[in-house]
């Protein structure tokens, strides 16, 4: 039988098999629920485009997990006091790690 600890691994394991990271699934309600914040909170930020989820076809916002991840970063600098157009370029200058980072990958990849 599983130890307490192997079992929330393992239950941590199976939150993270749901839907594809970029897959657009979660309400705007389950998202505010999650990172316990006003749903208010989450409109603004996708009004003044710091994280836009795209809509249902019924007009309704669909967070994706990278979104999700996206916002409790942007609610975490906001906590430290960072403010908005600052997040948007720390969030942009992440976003070009990621891209040179992976550009290096497939580089390396390449000449092996």
């Amino acid at each position: 039988m599983a130890s307490a600890p192997e079992r929330a691994a393992g239950a941590s394991d199976d939150a993270q098999r749901g839907p594809a990271h970029d897959v657009p699934f979660y309400t705007i309600g389950q998202v505010a629920t999650l990172l316990d914040v006003p749903q208010a909170q989450l409109r603004r930020l996708d009004d003044l485009e710091v994280v836009q989820p795209e809509r249902s076809t019924g007009n309704q916002r669909r967070y994706t997990q990278d979104e999700i991840d996206r916002l409790r970063e942007v609610i975490e600098l906001t906590d430290e006091g960072v403010t908005l157009p600052g997040i948007r370029k720390v969030l942009e200058l992440r976003r070009r790690v990621d891209e040179l980072e992976q550009q290096l990958a497939d580089r390396d990849r390449a000449e092996d």
